[in-house]
């Protein structure tokens, strides 16, 4: 067996940083913080981007969460843009079969999958009117001017590389089932694989974007584009309507918050990984100080295996394990905003249906829902699903320090926990973290990375059943985490990405871009 040793190093600088799963976004919202842009505007494009870049993982077609840390401090905002049911959607409209293949999670399999691809698995998209309404909000661009990079994407193509074949050969089957995702991802029904760097135009979505950019966002829920999402998807078989569309509406909320080692620790405070990671940071702060790695790793994986205990009987969640599928960006700009925000598809390509008018791919939002009638995060008629996601940010005395969050399903917050512990508790870098081996104790067997330190699985292993896994780059076995910091003290800004990915990148408002 081949054993690799893979480093990125952290960015630093005196202004703003994104940090963020593609080079190509992270560059995007780092020229919007050089043009003068804040951190939701770099936020907020950037998102914009990955819908193009990074396709099966987020996307218009999709929703999120996220939160914004005012530099002069005052409360830290939550926006809550996830998808939602429909109003004419009930559990009879997906019959269980028996036997468990709920994907994620450990429920009943639902006839044809329909709670897991195609037109019945979609729900109500969030992501225009989340990011539209945060923009407005917060952010100093215009809506027509924040969505001009991701034009330019979408017109000149996806890159496609060998990691984009990789990612497009994990779901070959699924996308060969919709006429409209193979042909934009498959060629004669295998991935894209031309042995160079090629791009692959999207049309379609550059001609939705457009049209985005001059009517307005709530033309994604109101206007021409919502009348062609409408009739797609009503073709395809789904339940979503016109008036779904049209009452669609982001939430804001405060931030939940725990006190933790000198600093207020800040999530979304409901139906997401946030509250069970707060309950952690209790359990943890309790425990303090934590020890050696051993000892450390021993403290993670008790308070994970009990939050997510408590998370399972009072939410809902029973689930196998986590899955790559969303994206993350952390930014910070010049004057100390930040922003963490988490958009998301559900599973890799979500549905794995790209609409043929819009040329969106859209989410799965199905598969978050219980399918047994009467229990917690059960299907319901207008219902907001549980998440996964998990957009953290930290403040000290007011001010905002650190912005963090993760890709990954049910991995997110433990790896959120781990790396925020090891900044705090154990006084790393931001560098130093995200090359320090974690472990994943979102499921009953506890995964401990093979770099680990001596005596970490035995640790782990005197509470938990253990299996060793390497820290690669697919399957996610840890996550795929990206974070800003700032020290007030000194004013420097750093940042730092997911190492193994050759995708993830931060970019500073001080570098030169690449041509």
């Amino acid at each position: 067996m081949q054993n690799w040793t893979i480093r990125k190093p952290q960015v630093a600088s005196d202004r703003g940083i994104i940090a963020c799963q593609h080079f190509e976004a992270a560059e995007a919202g780092a020229q919007v913080l050089r043009n003068g842009g804040n951190a939701m505007d770099a936020a907020v494009v950037a998102a914009l981007v990955l819908s193009v870049v990074e396709p099966w993982l987020s996307g218009i077609g999709g929703g999120g969460l996220m939160l914004w840390a005012d530099a002069q401090g005052g409360p830290v905002e939550s926006l809550d843009f996830n998808v939602r049911a429909g109003e004419d959607f009930t559990p009879a409209d997906y019959p269980l079969v028996g036997g468990k293949d709920g994907d994620w999670f450990d429920w009943p399999a639902v006839k044809d999958d329909r709670n897991l691809i195609g037109y019945p698995s979609i729900c109500i998209p969030g992501a225009i009117a989340g990011l539209s309404e945060a923009l407005a909000r917060h952010g100093t661009l215009s809506w027509h001017d924040a969505l001009q990079p991701a034009i330019a994407l979408a017109e000149r193509g996806m890159l496609v590389d060998w990691f984009t074949s990789l990612c497009l050969a994990i779901d070959a089957r699924g996308l060969a089932r919709f006429d409209h995702s193979a042909a934009l991802f498959l060629q004669d029904g295998k991935p894209l694989n031309s042995g160079t760097q090629t791009h692959r135009p999207m049309p379609a979505k550059a001609a939705t974007l457009r049209r985005l950019a001059q009517a307005g966002a709530r033309d994604f829920y109101e206007g021409e584009v919502a009348q062609g999402l409408v009739r797609d998807l009503q073709q395809g078989g789904s339940r979503l309507t016109a008036a779904d569309l049209a009452g669609y509406r982001p939430i804001w909320g405060s931030a939940a918050s725990i006190a933790y080692a000198g600093h207020d620790i800040h999530v979304v405070g409901e139906l997401c990984g946030g509250p069970t990671m707060l309950e952690c940071f209790s359990m943890l702060r309790e425990k303090a100080p934590l020890g050696d790695d051993a000892q450390a790793a021993a403290a993670y994986a008790r308070a994970i295996r009990s939050a997510y205990e408590h998370r399972l009987k009072t939410m809902g969640h029973a689930g196998r394990g986590g899955k790559d599928c969303t994206s993350h960006l952390s930014v910070v700009d010049a004057a100390g905003n930040m922003v963490s925000l988490t958009n998301t598809l559900l599973s890799r390509f979500g549905s794995k249906v790209t609409l043929p008018t819009a040329g969106i791919l859209m989410n799965n939002g199905m598969m978050w829902f219980d399918p047994r009638p009467g229990t917690p995060n059960a299907i319901a008629p207008s219902a907001r699903p549980l998440a996964n996601m998990c957009p953290t940010i930290l403040t000290r005395d007011g001010r905002p320090v650190m912005a963090i969050g993760a890709a990954g399903g049910r991995q997110i917050f433990p790896a959120i926990t781990q790396l925020v512990s090891y900044v705090l508790d154990r006084g790393m870098s931001l560098e130093e973290a995200f090359h320090a081996p974690r472990i994943d104790a979102s499921t009953p067997t506890v995964t401990v990375d093979t770099a680990a330190s001596d005596g970490v699985a035995a640790a782990v292993g005197q509470h938990y059943p253990v299996k060793m896994s390497p820290n690669g780059l697919h399957p996610v076995n840890f996550s795929i985490p990206s974070a800003v910091m700032l020290d007030p003290a000194s004013g420097r800004r750093t940042g730092m990405v997911h190492p193994v990915s050759p995708w993830t990148a931060c970019a500073s408002e001080t570098s030169v871009p690449h041509d």
